[in-house]
């Protein structure tokens, strides 16, 4: 797939962005035939893209091997009804071999994670993923998060880059997010996209769309999809009750339990599977599962989430 392709197909908010776990058996080791079902799932569920192995996938867990397996597997289980996006990461060098790794497998594009460790200038930043958008034939997803936080102007020569297509946020800085995107607006020609993917995406994405950020990732698709599509319905429906409704009652209570443990971003996600029905296995160190009291009080959560599905917007009055 060329790169015009996969951004028309992401540019259309045809649902959430689905992020899915990877899933592994008792012995730790990858459970491929349940980590299909967990993507076939959420593509059956009204899923837009799957992005396969990134920070929810715990991507920094899997060997190569796996990783390309795990994409693979995604793709089979997509079947083309959506894309799949895989995450590479790394210094330069690894992420373009799993980049490699990501085409082989039939991935139709790449998000670029941070590299590993260093704490990099603008122009080293900018010759990271230069290199990396050279070294495949997958468009490139850029993620800005941790020590990767660019200049407006780094950002517009990204756009300008042969195969990047996009920027996903991860830091939360609205003022920069708004200067990043007056930047590209007025400086490059063509189309760029742009993603919220601070954890939890919905609990900031009124304000994300205010500024030019429609696209955002959903870690509660995962666990609660008919949840976060009633969401993503009512934010492009102008459904302003049923936004309310559920960042009141359901996303706050969500956010404020995943603040109790480092690491629960994606830990408590993977609880959340579990407590669906799906048994995905528990998370790789260095994570840590989420204890019996958090696992019970997102239970309630949960529940109370779908409750509020049920109800008219007055009766929460």
């Amino acid at each position: 797939m060329t790169p015009a392709p996969l951004a028309a197909r992401l540019s259309i908010p045809g649902g959430p962005l689905f992020f899915p776990v990877t899933a592994y058996g008792p012995d730790g080791s990858v459970d491929l035939d349940t980590y299909r079902t967990h993507v076939r799932r959420g593509v059956e569920a009204g899923a837009a893209a799957v992005f396969a192995c990134c920070g929810t996938g715990e991507f920094h867990a899997l060997t190569p091997e796996e990783y390309e397996v795990c994409v693979r597997a995604a793709v089979e289980a997509a079947d083309g009804q959506v894309p799949v996006v895989a995450g590479v990461g790394y210094g330069t060098a690894l992420a373009v071999r799993y980049a490699g790794l990501a085409e082989s497998a039939g991935a139709d594009g790449l998000l670029a994670m941070p590299p590993y460790l260093v704490v990099a200038g603008q122009e080293g930043l900018l010759r990271h993923y230069q290199e990396i958008a050279a070294a495949t034939a997958l468009p490139v997803i850029v993620y800005q998060r941790d020590n990767a936080v660019f200049t407006p102007a780094t950002v517009a020569e990204l756009a300008r880059t042969d195969g990047i297509i996009g920027l996903k946020d991860g830091l939360g800085d609205l003022d920069l997010m708004q200067r990043i995107v007056s930047a590209v607006r007025t400086e490059v020609t063509g189309a760029f996209l742009y993603f919220n993917g601070l954890p939890t995406a919905e609990q900031t994405q009124l304000a994300y769309r205010a500024i030019g950020v429609p696209l955002y990732s959903s870690a509660v698709f995962c666990f609660a999809p008919e949840i976060a599509l009633a969401f993503h319905g009512a934010l492009e429906s102008g459904d302003e009750a049923t936004v309310t409704r559920l960042l009141d009652g359901f996303y706050r209570p969500f956010v404020e339990l995943r603040a109790q443990g480092r690491g629960y971003a994606v830990a408590l996600v993977k609880a959340g599977v579990r407590l669906r029905g799906l048994d995905v296995g528990e998370v790789r160190p260095p994570l840590h599962e989420p204890s019996e009291e958090h696992v019970k009080q997102l239970a309630e959560v949960i529940e109370r989430g779908y409750a509020l599905l049920e109800k008219e917007p007055e009766e929460t009055k």
